[in-house]
Order: C-alpha cells, then sequence, then structure tokens
C-alpha cells in the first residue's frame, strides 16, 4: 500500500508543534502500525531528516507504552493497542493522521512522545499493599469469592496506556484510577489500605490536573483491554464510603 500521513511534529515541550505530511510505500497489510513508522523513519533517516519520536516497548500490546492518536481515535480504528493495530485496517491511497495524546495532564515530550510519569504518580499515591505476602501463597489459604477474585482479575488488566484519558472529551483519568483502586480493593489483602487507598489515588489524580468525569463512556469505548465504565461507579461508591468513615 501507498499511504499519505500526517503526522504531529513537536521539538520539545516548549516548542510550538505542526502537522508534517509524509508518503511511504509498499507498506504490506501484515505490517503493524508501529512497524509502518519504522519504515517512515528509516526513509526520513536515509534522506538526513530527524525521524519520527514515539513511544514502544513490548510491542504485544502488554506494556502499554505505544500511545498514538489514529484518525481522531485512541489507538486507531480497531479496540486494541496500536502495536496490535495492522496496515490491513487502511486501505491503499489513505490519508492518516497521527498524533499524540491529548491532555494537559500529558505533555508533549517530542512529537508523538507524552509524559504520562502524572500515571506512576496516582499509583505512588496507594496503588499497593503493606501487608506481606511472602512467596506464593498455598492454593486456597486466603479465600477470595469467586465474583471478588473475577473483579480483581479484570480490573487489572489495566496496561496505563492512557487510551481512556486521550479519548476523554474531559481528559479524565477516573478509568486507569478505578481500575487501580478496585483490583486492590476488592481483595482481602488490599483491605488494610482500602479508605485511604481510593482517597489519596482520587486526590492525586486531582492534584495531576487531569479533567472531572461527566460518564460519556469514551474511556471504556476505547480501552483496549475493555476495563468497563461501571469502574468508575465502583470507585465513586468507595470514595464516599471511605470519607464517610473518615469523617465519623
Amino acid at each position: 500500500m501507498k499511504l499519505n500521513l500526517r503526522v504531529w511534529r513537536q521539538k520539545n515541550d516548549a516548542a510550538e508543534g505542526a502537522m508534517a505530511t509524509y508518503q511511504v510505500d509498499g507498506i504490506s497489510p501484515d505490517m503493524s502500525f508501529l512497524e509502518m513508522l519504522d519504515t517512515l523513519n528509516e526513509d526520513l533517516i536515509l534522506r538526513g531528516e530527524d525521524p519520527v519520536a514515539f513511544d514502544h516497548d513490548c510491542r504485544e500490546g502488554i506494556c502499554g507504552a505505544c500511545s498514538l492518536v489514529i484518525n481522531g481515535d485512541a489507538h486507531g480504528p480497531e479496540r486494541t493497542t496500536t502495536c496490535q493495530l495492522h496496515m490491513r485496517s487502511f486501505r491503499d491511497g489513505d490519508t492518516v493522521d497521527v498524533e499524540p495524546w491529548r491532555a494537559s495532564a500529558f505533555p508533549v515530550v517530542k512529537d508523538l512522545v507524552v509524559d504520562r510519569s502524572a500515571f506512576d504518580r496516582i499509583i505512588q499515591a496507594g496503588g499497593y499493599v503493606t501487608a506481606p505476602t511472602g512467596a506464593a501463597p498455598e492454593a486456597h489459604a486466603t479465600p477470595v469469592p469467586k465474583a471478588d477474585a473475577e473483579s480483581a482479575f479484570e480490573h487489572a488488566e489495566c496496561i496505563g496506556c492512557g487510551a481512556c484519558v486521550a479519548a476523554c472529551p474531559n481528559g479524565s483519568a477516573m478509568l486507569f484510577t478505578s481500575a487501580k483502586v478496585n483490583h486492590l480493593n476488592v481483595l482481602p489483602q488490599g483491605a488494610p489500605e482500602r479508605e485511604t487507598r481510593v482517597l489519596d489515588m482520587v486526590a492525586r489524580m486531582d492534584a495531576e490536573g487531569f479533567g472531572g468525569c461527566t460518564l460519556t463512556g469514551e474511556c471504556a469505548t476505547a480501552c483496549p483491554k475493555g476495563i468497563p465504565l461501571p469502574s468508575i461507579s465502583a470507585m465513586n461508591r468507595e470514595w464516599l464510603r471511605a470519607r464517610r468513615k473518615a469523617k465519623g
């Protein structure tokens, strides 16, 4: 395939950015989107131009590093990560816009790379357990109801990519934060910090400058791991419970 690319170029967080137009040829439908960008960068390097900076690591849909808005959609037209998006989702001659995540809490580092350390600070505020778990425990040593175990696994699938923030019209991080809160709060190992966890993580999220949640649902639609929208309501209930307990 031959594609027309319009890519966001920005030297650093203080510089003005703009869309730059490129053409790539010989793109196989079996290539991933990141492999297509690799092809573009090879051409740019051969021409003595600065390659496009973009985030990536495992390229297996696990690490959450890849973070691109493609034709206005976080991660592109399929519900998957950018690294698992294949070029068969596009047609020969298509014009493809490639931009970074857009959120005030995710400043651009260079080109398509954004600083998502705000997520790290939210997790540092309470996304952990203090109970000494030691080595792998004996099976069924700590009984966990099946529904709670399934909920914990579902929320633990969050890879912290930030697609929820990029898709949200308010730039809210509620889906991410709720996933990190809920996957620990439903387990007995997370019980000692149940109240402080949700209060501290929500406070840190607000301090980082993320927008407020209005439950538009764009976050859950864009999430490549399928974190459900009711996760936010569950965290809100946890927060109200913790506030009442703190005041009592």
